[in-house]
């Protein structure tokens, strides 16, 4: 039976809801242990690469106060040497503390559990950004030989969430930052991957966080850059989103190209094609004009 996320750590670590968690290890119970810090090493399948300094410090000050209330999972890795499961944050914060020692309870973890243990404990504290995630799940197809409805199975998501969070690594390494930090969101990501040109794609992206646009705006641009509507990205950086919008309404009124110049000043352009299109028009925008 697949491990599904609604489940908690505390399906796939016996106990580790409890301050004294039994666990069994090859037949033998354990229960939780104070280990030395200095002998516990990093998770190097851990899939967070980026801390929050004001979340870590926010958990300082509560294991200060509180202590720490979940022990960290770790693996034997020597025989008075540890590798890290989960609990990287508190380990980091409990390090600042100049703790020596911390609460921990110990398995027997294959590789391949490692990174699965690891990830969902971040997934299900929304700790991976979108980039973080698809990353992870990357190494599990790869390093474990996976495939995407394994991983699927494995973390308790549809394929289809898998397959498009990886669809984000073939975006340039600049677009990936973005998506990281926030500043544009999955939805602009992903209206991103329709366009082939990396550059465009880089451009575009610029777009977006400097004219602040929703995820429906620069889907509308990148239309209109395919349909030769829109030929110069600088242009269209440059062009107010909702100087276009207004031209593309009215070019839908009007059925025929509009063009506005200016934005606190300037001037409408409608094109004609011909004596009766003149006329068409005239008469159109003399009937909008009667109405109002």
């Amino acid at each position: 039976m697949p491990k599904g996320l609604g489940k908690g750590l505390g399906a796939l670590i016996p106990g580790s809801n409890t301050i004294n968690p039994v666990i069994e290890n090859k037949g033998e119970k354990h229960f939780g242990v104070e280990l030395d810090i200095n002998k516990i090493r990093p998770n190097k399948y851990q899939p967070r690469k980026e801390f929050d300094p004001v979340e870590l410090a926010n958990l300082m000050a509560s294991i200060q106060e509180k202590g720490i209330i979940q022990p960290i999972s770790v693996r034997k890795i020597g025989p008075d040497e540890y590798e890290l499961i989960s609990g990287e944050r508190r380990l980091r914060a409990s390090k600042e503390l100049k703790k020596e020692t911390i609460p921990a309870v110990i398995r027997d973890v294959k590789d391949e559990d490692m990174l699965e243990l690891a990830l969902i404990e971040n997934i299900q504290r929304d700790d991976l950004n979108p980039i973080e995630e698809a990353e992870a799940y990357r190494r599990l197809q790869n390093e474990f030989g996976l495939t995407q409805d394994e991983v699927a199975k494995k973390v308790g998501k549809e394929r289809s969430t898998i397959a498009n969070l990886l669809r984000l690594l073939n975006l340039p390494f600049k677009i990936q930052e973005n998506v990281s930090r926030g500043t544009i969101s999955v939805g602009h990501a992903r209206a991103l991957l329709g366009v082939d040109q990396l550059d465009l794609q880089e451009k575009l992206c610029d777009t977006v966080v400097k004219r602040g646009m929703s995820v429906r705006q620069i889907e509308k641009m990148i239309s209109a850059i395919k349909k030769g509507e829109i030929k110069d990205i600088k242009k269209a950086q440059d062009k107010d989103v909702h100087i276009a919008d207004a031209e593309k309404q009215m070019q839908y009124t009007l059925g025929t190209k509009v063009k506005i110049i200016g934005k606190k000043k300037g001037k409408i352009v409608v094109d004609f094609y011909s004596p009766e299109d003149l006329n068409r028009l005239f008469e159109m925008i003399q009937g909008i004009g009667n109405k109002l």
